[in-house]
């Protein structure tokens, strides 16, 4: 008899009436049709299956700091390091340990089980990266959490910057991370992508390093970051974060520099609700949006995904772990609405992000994990249109969160009173 069968699916892919069957937390058929003996059958009554939702790119010991010791008045990128900079004196390892588990509560409850996390390493005191180190250890059971050692201040700006990294690397933090375009002169900023690929090399671990987080269109570290990658043989291990002065550079320049990303092997992350939010501030009018080239990066095949960044912290006021309000903003900013655009962006919330982050057993298809979000839609594109109700969401084969039904009781003049469900379709849908 099987744990759990999912009948009457509709899966991201377009197929409909489908049975996912699941057993030992893994699932072990996917077809259209299958009835079995479980025990438990879940009728998904023809709304959509989807992998979980996973975030390549956030600030966990950052989030819900907002307001602590201020608010960041112009909303500027450099306002915001600077705000982090007053606040790190707080901070005690209990109240980031507090919030970050808040915030994966947040995240479970709205389908997202995997997320990369850079952690700053500027302090000698390494209290961040211990505080995470401790949340990734209690949220294992159901979240997948990925740290990125971060150099917030620079890696060679800091004094110690690179020590305090390879410390926070050997106390098992899984990724090397960088901020090139912050060190004191761009020399140093590629100085710097040099040094850290190296020792991602040397120690065997995956890059994801902030690149490029600038309006600056001669900002150049990404150029450096795909040369490294094949200098030293890290192609599909290394990951560009950000990106967003290719939003301003010549187009003659970035017809050369997407194909050697490309060739490269280097995957891409947009953030596009702080991308658009910290870009431009030196603008007038017509003011930039700032998010890197999306449609283009993924025409030439680099791997792009979606991540949310940040959540009520010095650099950004809002959010709530949805990675569908984080496909909403990407799609509209990127100008991707045609429908195989808009199913690209929900790939770069799920597929494509999960491939950045080199996760293991992910997707619905049989012999991977039985990790999956029922969503109160009927395809990727409502999904994201609705910011769709997340029904139920499991991590191998055991239910972790579920959600009501989002409906509405009308009362309407002239009208009999009725219950109204979302999703609304309309005629030509």
């Amino acid at each position: 008899m099987l744990d759990l069968l999912i009948t009457n699916a509709t899966l991201p892919d377009g197929r409909t009436d489908m049975a996912v069957a699941v057993q030992g937390g893994r699932i072990v058929e996917v077809t259209e049709g299958l009835q079995a003996p479980a025990h438990e059958t879940v009728d998904a009554a023809g709304q959509l299956l989807s992998p979980p939702f996973c975030d390549p790119h956030f600030h966990m010991d950052a989030t819900l700091s907002y307001g602590l010791p201020r608010v960041n008045q112009s909303g500027t990128l450099l306002e915001g390091i600077a705000l982090w900079g007053e606040l790190k004196p707080l901070l005690t390892e209990e109240a980031l340990v507090e919030r970050a588990l808040a915030y994966c509560d947040w995240a479970v409850a709205k389908g997202l089980l995997a997320i990369r996390s850079h952690v700053d390493t500027s302090d000698p005191s390494l209290l961040p990266v211990r505080a995470m180190l401790e949340v990734k250890k209690r949220v294992a059971p159901y979240l997948d959490l990925q740290l990125v050692a971060f150099p917030q201040d620079g890696v060679l700006r800091t004094k110690g910057g690179l020590d305090n990294l390879k410390r926070a690397l050997d106390l098992g933090v899984d990724v090397v991370g960088g901020i090139p375009h912050f060190e004191r002169t761009m020399a140093d900023g590629a100085e710097s992508v040099t040094l850290l690929c190296e020792l991602a090399a040397e120690r065997g671990l995956p890059v994801d390093m902030h690149c490029d987080e600038s309006d600056d269109p001669l900002s150049r570290h990404i150029e450096t970051l795909a040369y490294e990658t094949q200098r030293l043989g890290l192609q599909g291990r290394v990951n560009g974060s950000h990106l967003t002065s290719m939003h301003s550079m010549d187009n003659y320049y970035v017809s050369k520099l997407i194909p050697l990303i490309a060739e490269s092997g280097v995957s891409a992350v947009a953030n596009p609700l702080i991308n658009i939010t910290l870009q431009g501030r030196h603008d007038t009018y017509p003011k930039r949006r700032g998010m890197t080239r999306v449609p283009e990066l993924m025409a030439a095949g680099v791997t792009v995904a979606f991540g949310h960044d940040c959540v009520m912290d010095p650099w950004y006021s809002l959010g709530s772990g949805d990675m569908l309000e984080v496909a909403h903003m990407g799609l509209h900013v990127a100008q991707m609405t045609s429908q195989a655009g808009m199913r690209q962006c929900f790939d770069a919330v799920t597929l494509n992000a999960a491939q950045v982050m080199g996760l293991t057993g992910y997707g619905i298809e049989a012999g991977k994990d039985a990790s999956f979000v029922l969503l109160q839609a009927r395809d990727p594109v409502e999904a994201i249109r609705l910011r769709a109700t997340r029904l139920k969401v499991w991590r191998q084969g055991q239910l972790l969160a579920q959600t009501a039904p989002t409906e509405a009781q009308l009362s309407l003049p002239g009208r009999p009173s009725r219950t109204a469900f979302m999703p609304v379709r309309a005629a030509g849908g």
